[in-house]
């Protein structure tokens, strides 16, 4: 398996970053966009790389601008 890009690992940090300032929970923000908190753990840790379209899910779900 790669190593994750440095990408997706500076955007599991913001994903991260912003879902505590909104003082949300991996799982509250997850069920909000449909996903499971595992998944979610995935996206910010860059182990799974997340989707334009699901990012979009994100920031809306968190009311922050893309």
């Amino acid at each position: 398996m790669q190593p994750a890009h440095e990408i997706d690992n500076y955007l599991g940090l913001k994903l991260r970053q912003a879902r505590l300032a909104a003082n949300f929970t991996q799982l509250r923000l997850a069920k909000k966009i449909g996903i499971s908190f595992q998944q979610l753990q995935k996206y910010e840790n860059a182990t799974n790389r997340i989707s334009s379209s699901r990012l979009v899910r994100v920031a809306d779900a968190l009311e922050l601008p893309i």
